[in-house]
């Protein structure tokens, strides 16, 4: 069972991996705006995992990891920050090649605004809990700041494509907390969330998920944009 947590890893990225170089999709293409924006988002979240590692916050159980660490953190936790995100790149990719989704702008401020103040909200309430505080407050400013600020053109169809990115969330996470195994491979300390759980998933992962993938997705749409307009580089 040492090889749990990068098997996950691995199953996570297979098929995107392979289908990268379909005819019909030729992700493979992109592959730069997406590695480069990974890298820029992989660095905040690692510090972020090792922080609250280092605090008790989360950890990691020996039995399902090779006992190779990058600081506190197994290297499978490291590689998680690249294969997680280089699938869920990969789906809204396809579903955005091969479905045509916008929101009015009405609906896309109202839909920010009411998410964000409820997060806003929730991590002032739970403000003593640091999961929760850190990951809604912050997610909230980054809604916020994405939709009224920078004015992204994207944010209504990755709303909409993001419910299916939940369907492998739920599967990975799952047993990553537990589900269908003897002991969680990552277990978390109850007193820093609200201890709500979603079968064995705490309702924070869900957010702090979405984080990820939308910072994620902001930086492979910039370089993406870039690679499209090479003129436009100075």
């Amino acid at each position: 069972m040492k090889f749990l947590y990068l098997a996950i890893d691995l199953f996570s990225v297979i098929i995107p991996l392979a289908f990268s170089f379909h005819p019909k999709i030729n992700f493979y293409k992109k592959w730069r705006s997406f590695f480069i924006a990974n890298c820029l988002v992989a660095f905040l979240f690692i510090i972020w995992d090792i922080l609250f590692t280092k605090l008790g916050v989360w950890g990691f159980n020996p039995d399902y990891i090779m006992g190779l660490y990058f600081f506190n953190l197994p290297i499978e936790e490291v590689l998680f920050f690249i294969c997680i995100p280089f699938s869920c790149v990969f789906t809204y990719y396809c579903l955005n090649l091969f479905t045509s989704i916008k929101w009015k702008s009405l609906t896309g401020n109202i839909f920010i605004f009411v998410l964000s103040s409820f997060l806003l909200v929730t991590g002032l309430i739970f403000y003593k809990r640091i999961y929760t505080s850190v990951t809604f407050t912050s997610l909230a400013f980054v809604l916020l700041f994405l939709q009224f600020i920078l004015k992204v053109n994207w944010l209504g169809k990755f709303f909409t494509i993001y419910p299916v990115l939940l369907i492998p969330f739920f599967i990975v996470n799952g047993i990553l907390t537990g589900s269908g195994i003897r002991q969680p491979v990552v277990w978390y300390n109850n007193n820093e969330n609200t201890g709500i759980r979603l079968f064995t998933i705490p309702v924070e992962d869900i957010f702090y998920g979405l984080e990820l993938i939308l910072l994620t997705v902001l930086f492979y749409e910039y370089f993406n944009s870039k690679s499209r307009h090479p003129e436009t580089i100075t």
